[in-house]
């Protein structure tokens, strides 16, 4: 049995709250009878996305974050006691539901289901050591479809930053280029902007998903093995990393035969969305799930723990999240590295339905000398193996066109494309 006094205060606190909210470039779509999730790795801003939809249509909505205490040991139907008092105390007609850390309540799938049946728009968000998406699938079998919340865009850091206009002055450039420089440095974790000692706040985060969403959530037995795996991961993100590599790290360290391990530890550092996995292009389906594949952050804060600086890996790392965040507008979309048995690889292939849209290159650099001819060889081999025309190659700061064997190749300064996406 709720509190009802407690109930209604903790809704006075939550319509009266101030935040100071980056507007996300999440667009969801409403779709009739169908919930929707928010997922993202941890600290991501997922609740204040929820909090600031429901902040702005406070009169014909209800915020519930399961990690206040206030509903600690509420049941699932005592919630639709919750929305009647809420519309009686207010004198409002709900018809949206945000649902925070709903994990926290028992049986919420049924709650959910209740509540889509009776017309209700619901979005929710769960934690992601105690609800990954393929659960929010299951739990609510075909009910919900789902987005993901990254931390922050260049273009949602840069508005933490200055105004940006559609014609940039040349001092303004400048001014976007060093922005660039301290969000390659930082990431875009949105707490992590505003704190002096960020390092500090960076190694936090990596502790907490490294025991909460991966240790505990996974119930992981070898911790070293798991420690290890982890942290090799992070080191070579934006590299093509085979099962076989790790089992030799990892068997020169500790001396123990590790692969069935290593296997079942990569399918749950996956579920932590901290690390994604981009599998090798191949028109075959069963050659595409086979390793080696691509690793990157989900953020490039974490590199500073564990890799040497090198702004090549991070400005791929970058234009990776950047095109993942394109599949939340566009689920057709397909992300894949493509390489052929002469080494020649292109790092980024995008493919929608059954047609290549786009090879893409990523390069730190300056003045046309420095392309390395390799990657234009890897781009027209690509080109001409999978009849696909749409060539870039992003850089630090060149914009030209190269034309070879007849296919012409734009080079985009990163600044320029990731504004324009």
């Amino acid at each position: 049995m709720y509190d009802e006094s407690l109930i209604v205060e903790y809704f006075e606190r939550i319509r009266e709250r101030k935040i100071n909210y980056i507007e996300r470039e999440l667009n969801i779509k409403n779709i009739e009878n169908k919930a929707i999730s928010i997922v993202g790795p941890r600290r991501s801003g997922k609740t204040y996305y929820l909090l600031n939809k429901y902040l702005s249509n406070r009169d014909n909505s209800i915020y519930i974050n399961f990690e206040s205490i206030e509903f600690s040991n509420i049941k699932p139907e005592e919630i639709l006691n919750i929305i009647s008092l809420y519309e009686s105390k207010y004198n409002v007609k709900i018809n949206t539901i945000f649902l925070d850390e709903i994990q926290n309540l028992e049986n919420w799938n049924r709650l959910v289901r209740t509540l889509i049946d009776r017309g209700y728009n619901i979005y929710l968000t769960g934690s992601s050591s105690r609800l990954l998406p393929k659960e929010l699938l299951t739990e609510l079998r075909g009910r919900t479809i789902y987005y993901i919340l990254l931390p922050f865009s260049f273009r949602e850091f840069l508005k933490t930053k200055m105004r940006i206009d559609k014609i940039l002055s040349i001092s303004e450039i400048e001014k976007v280029k060093g922005y660039l420089r301290e969000y390659i440095n930082f990431g875009g974790y949105p707490e992590i902007i505003f704190m002096e000692d960020k390092e500090r706040i960076i190694k936090e985060y990596y502790e907490t998903i490294f025991y909460k969403d991966f240790i505990e959530r996974g119930k992981i037995k070898s911790f070293n093995v798991a420690r290890m795996i982890f942290e090799y991961l992070m080191q070579n993100f934006s590299n093509e990393i085979s099962i076989n590599r790790i089992k030799r790290f990892i068997e020169n360290q500790l001396n123990i035969n590790t692969k069935n391990t290593i296997f079942s530890y990569l399918d749950k550092i996956q579920d932590t969305m901290s690390i994604f996995f981009v599998e090798k292009y191949s028109n075959k389906f069963f050659e595409r799930k086979r390793w080696p594949r691509k690793v990157y952050l989900c953020d490039v804060s974490f590199a500073n723990l564990f890799s040497k600086y090198d702004i090549g890996k991070r400005m791929e790392n970058i234009v990776y999240l950047d095109l993942l965040r394109l599949i939340n507008n566009n689920p057709l979309i397909e992300i894949y590295y493509f390489k052929d048995y002469q080494q020649h690889e292109v790092d980024f292939l995008i493919k929608e339905n059954d047609i290549i849209k786009e090879l893409i290159q990523v390069s730190y650099i300056n003045n046309i000398d420095e392309i390395d001819r390799r990657e234009i060889r890897s781009l027209i081999k690509a080109s001409n193996l999978l009849n696909c025309n749409d060539l870039k190659i992003i850089t630090w700061d060149l914009e030209d066109k190269i034309t070879k064997d007849n296919k012409e190749i734009k080079l985009i300064p990163l600044w320029k494309w990731l504004l324009n996406k």
